[in-house]
């Protein structure tokens, strides 16, 4: 098949009238031409099929096609901006908490001094979970993965609210709003409790959830934990960084699973069970681990050397969307500044550091959109928090939770939203006749 031309006609008519905003496609086999409308710089794929008799777009990864509107967040990455409901990330991480992020993110505005003390009674009140959660999270292995604990045990929480699938009535949809979030510190913490094989430590009511995280996973035989304020409010900023991030793999898993009207909790597992591949979650650890590989910045010049030459990768650099700078990196790295000057810096923080100075003044990698992204930034934080690597991916998904609950309440309330059911291209061996068992060659 011929390449169909597209134009774009927005600017003025076929017939020289005012502007209009359509795009005219001429089918080359046929001398076809259809004019789709254009909205918010898209066009309905499925108005092309309906207008052409059946052409689809082919787009894997989904990369070039968009599959909601949502007014949660927004990202130029030609400028590096990220923005939730319309705020810098940058102004968000140095004057609000986790919490508040992720009252704006579902909620579509700040709270007042009000309505955030009720959001911290409702989440303060419901982080324990059952008793039976324990003992199913006590069912794994020694050796179990602690993200895929917490993708069995909060799918799991369904079955323990009769309510959880009452998706479209809204007061049922808030308690589970507050259920998932109050409680998946507990999960993780749990799960990484049982990695150690260590008792489980319940919430505390005098701290906060960042600090009743901590406390969850470190606390030992200390009759009244107390956080490091700077720990802890570290820890906030790299859970804002990683709550919400438009439609990435997890947050679509998210609206795939959740289109077909299940509760929360199965689709937010789909979300945890998403980050656990190396493409994601991992991410971060394998930063740490190159920059092991590496042994010291003199021996930064070499390795780029060997990247250049295709004997090595660069991870840390480079973004789907972010073609410069990404400005939770930025945040990221002051915060990670901020937590050294209390504790002796991570030598691998200094081949950071001079990796970034080597590559952004290199036109070799600049040229190639090769700027710093968060995952630079994340594991040496994680470290520097007593974090270790598998670790890693549930951190991400405690934090992502916030931005899921947010896409998910989005969807099931958007009347244009349908169960996913995206087209094939089917490629395999054309209608043929059945053959018997004792006839086939």
């Amino acid at each position: 098949m011929n390449t169909g031309q597209a134009e774009d006609r927005s600017g003025e008519g076929s017939d020289g009238s005012a502007s209009r905003s359509t795009l005219t496609v001429e089918d080359n086999r046929t001398g076809e031409r259809f004019e789709l409308p254009i909205e918010n710089d898209a066009i309905r794929s499925s108005q092309l099929r309906h207008e052409t008799g059946g052409l689809a777009f082919y787009d894997p990864g989904l990369s070039s096609t968009a599959v909601c509107r949502s007014a949660i967040t927004y990202i130029d990455g030609e400028a590096g901006i990220l923005q939730h409901r319309g705020y810098r990330i940058e102004a968000l991480c140095e004057h609000s908490t986790f919490l508040e992020l992720a009252y704006l993110l579902i909620k579509g505005e700040l709270p007042t001094v009000a309505q955030y003390a009720s959001w911290l009674h409702e989440i303060g009140t419901r982080n324990f979970v059952h008793e039976n959660v324990k003992g199913f999270i006590a069912g794994f292995r020694y050796d179990a993965r602690p993200i895929a604990m917490v993708a069995a045990s909060v799918g799991a929480l369904s079955s323990f609210y009769t309510d959880a699938d009452q998706v479209y009535d809204e007061d049922a949809r808030e308690r589970q709003v507050v259920r998932l979030l109050a409680k998946m510190p507990t999960l993780a913490a749990f799960s990484y409790r049982h990695l150690l094989g260590q008792p489980y430590v319940h919430p505390e009511d005098h701290l906060s959830y960042t600090g009743n995280l901590l406390s969850m996973m470190f606390r030992m035989s200390e009759l009244r934990y107390i956080p490091d304020p700077v720990v802890e409010r570290a820890l906030d900023v790299l859970l804002m960084l990683h709550a919400d991030h438009e439609q990435n793999a997890s947050t679509t898993a998210v609206r795939a699973v959740g289109s077909t009207h299940v509760n929360p909790y199965a689709a937010v597992a789909a979300g945890v069970a998403a980050l656990s591949g190396p493409m994601r979650g991992g991410a971060a650890q394998d930063v740490l681990s190159m920059l092991r590989g590496i042994g010291s910045p003199s021996q930064v010049p070499e390795f780029l050397a060997r990247v250049k030459s295709e004997h090595e990768r660069l991870l840390g650099f480079g973004h789907w969307v972010y073609k410069t700078y990404d400005p939770r990196a930025r945040v990221l790295r002051r915060q990670l500044e901020q937590l050294y000057e209390d504790r002796r810096p991570n030598p691998l923080f200094g081949i950071a550091d001079a990796l970034e100075q080597r590559v952004l003044e290199d036109e070799y990698f600049t040229s190639r959109r090769l700027y710093p992204n968060l995952d630079l930034y994340s594991g040496l934080t994680y470290e520097a928090l007593g974090i270790g690597p598998p670790m890693f991916p549930v951190m991400f998904a405690l934090a992502r939770s916030a931005g899921w609950i947010a896409q998910w309440v989005e969807m099931v309330t958007d009347p244009e939203q349908t169960t996913f059911r995206p087209r094939q291209l089917y490629t395999g061996t054309p209608s043929r006749e059945y053959v018997a068992a004792d006839e086939r060659g």
